[in-house]
């Protein structure tokens, strides 16, 4: 292994940590909690999709007429995991797109994302996002996450928009959670099928091929500059920290909202 991503995975391992380990898995017990769960973490999806689209243009040619750009390594590293990322396929095997796989999830469970809807509709009609926050009242750990995330996708640099892809995006799975999404699945035959299918699919695809794509092309991009490397590890540790706050986010909404039930 590279010594420099090695470095870069021992810098983030406590961060890691406390994502696999969080209380907000702990704290779901119903399907509910796991609609709150997916109407916060349908923003972390969404914008997952549009940092690729943001690495693909930057490191492909995506415009007419078309020129070589980059290295063929890496045009072809970034374009597999965009065709596996946007057009995967669903348990009938229609082709989807992971972000549509999860909306079809989040509809099977009942908990159409309506508040994520209006922030996309918004962003449409005005393609400024932070009036579409303002205007969707979209909460303010998701708020934080995707404004992160865009400030990596404006700033340009492909070394950023890959560390964050690759190190900083690791919806890290633990088996708490299976196991909450697997009893919740027998629970509720014909409501959580859709989503636990698109774990195992994130699994399979994500957590494994696309995983070892990512490290290849955000070595290539760095090579041997020190300084990329460095801003690669800085940009990973706060994409990380901002799963984090996502996360204490959600915690925080069921949490009040099981103290609500209770009284």
């Amino acid at each position: 292994m590279n010594p420099r991503i090695k470095k870069i995975q021992q810098a983030i391992e406590p961060l890691r940590q406390q994502i696999i380990n969080h209380p907000v898995y702990s704290l779901m017990d119903s399907i509910d909690d796991l609609g709150v769960f997916m109407n916060y973490h349908i923003y972390a999806v969404w914008d997952f999709m549009s940092l690729l689209k943001a690495l693909q243009n930057n490191l492909t040619c995506t415009s007419v007429p078309w020129f070589p750009v980059g290295s063929a390594n890496t045009r072809y590293l970034i374009n597999e995991i965009v065709c596996g990322e946007e057009s995967d396929v669903d348990a009938n095997g229609v082709r989807k797109s992971h972000y549509e796989l999860y909306l079809d999830a989040m509809k099977q469970c009942g908990y159409e994302p309506q508040r994520f809807l209006n922030f996309i509709y918004a962003l449409k009609n005005t393609g400024n996002i932070q009036q579409s926050f303002d205007e969707a009242e979209v909460p303010d750990a998701a708020k934080e996450f995707v404004t992160y995330t865009f400030g990596m996708i404006n700033s340009g640099k492909a070394h950023l928009q890959a560390a964050v892809f690759t190190f900083g995006r690791e919806d890290l799975i633990p088996n708490m959670f299976l196991s909450i999404v697997n009893d919740l699945n027998q629970k509720f035959p014909g409501q959580v099928s859709e989503f636990k299918y698109y774990l195992d699919r994130h699994i399979e695809v994500d957590g494994d091929h696309h995983s070892h794509l990512a490290l290849e092309m955000t070595t290539e991009l760095c090579g041997t500059d020190e300084q990329k490397w460095n801003e690669v590890e800085a940009a990973s540790v706060a994409a990380l920290q901002k799963r984090i706050g996502l996360w204490d986010g959600i915690y925080k909404q069921i949490l009040s909202t099981k103290v609500l039930e209770a009284s």
